[in-house]
């Protein structure tokens, strides 16, 4: 949403766009990070601390008039005195109106697709931590009227019975969490990801919710259907970081979107 609220107030009011440009050591945001300053208020960061501080004055600046070079390098320890310690090159763009198209597909962020089979209250939850983060959410469920009617903007949703045929038709790349309502679709779910697996090799993460009860259950079914050890070890069960015990939906939640983003390059 921030962009959409950056490009809405564009609308209206000339903004200058700040942009991590490059880096190099210890920084506090990645490459193609940014931050728009208009007059009298800012959307976004590109890391907070004396960084965002003096890039904001600066951007301030060319908003008055006042010209200045479109690449500026800032080293954070010695001339800041961040901890950082690494050095930011930043670009500074005065933009208006005129430029909203091309900022909207050059801001738009990427995406990694993830595909949640189950509408039930950890669904639910994932659902709404997912909502800020870099993903394209595909919600899949083999029941009539299980979604709420308002959604995020990077969530679709799919009804598809029986739900395992929904596999073949994932996005390439897409991480794959599996809590239905039966553990006989949860089954069914995980043989249609590993033999998808097995033919084309390109889901990089299937997560099944449950115990390790549950999933010795499941590997003993898996391998008498003629799936290999090897090809099981691909599966997480139980899914979410190590170390958080709690078992409310909203912990399984960010315990589980913590274990996907160590995913991602």
């Amino acid at each position: 949403m921030t962009c959409d609220s950056f490009l809405t107030r564009l609308a209206c009011e000339d903004a200058c766009l700040v942009t991590v440009q490059a880096t190099r050591g210890s920084v506090p945001r990645e490459v193609g990070a940014w931050m728009a300053v208009f007059d009298a208020d800012v959307l976004a960061s590109i890391g907070g601390g004396h960084l965002e501080f003096q890039a904001i004055a600066q951007a301030r600046r060319r908003l008055s008039g006042h010209a200045g070079e479109p690449l500026m390098r800032y080293v954070l320890g010695a001339a800041l005195g961040q901890c950082c310690g690494g050095e930011v090159q930043l670009r500074f763009e005065r933009v208006d109106a005129a430029d909203i198209g091309a900022l909207r597909t050059r801001l738009a962020p990427l995406r990694t697709p993830l595909a949640l089979f189950g509408g039930g209250h950890v669904g639910r939850a994932l659902v709404h931590v997912f909502a800020s983060l870099p993903f394209h959410l595909s919600w899949i469920d083999s029941r009539d009227q299980i979604f709420p009617e308002e959604l995020p903007a990077n969530v679709v949703t799919e009804h598809s019975d029986p739900v395992q045929t929904a596999v073949a038709a994932l996005a390439p790349h897409s991480r794959v969490l599996i809590m239905s309502f039966s553990h006989a679709e949860d089954l069914e779910l995980v043989a249609a990801c590993l033999t998808r697996q097995r033919r084309q090799a390109d889901l990089p993460y299937v997560g099944l919710i449950g115990s390790k009860t549950k999933w010795a259950s499941f590997s003993h079914r898996l391998l008498a259907r003629g799936f290999t050890a090897q090809e099981l070890a691909h599966v997480t069960c139980p899914i979410g970081v190590d170390g958080i015990s709690g078992k409310a939906p909203e912990v399984i939640a960010i315990a589980v979107a913590a274990q996907i983003l160590r995913t991602l390059p």
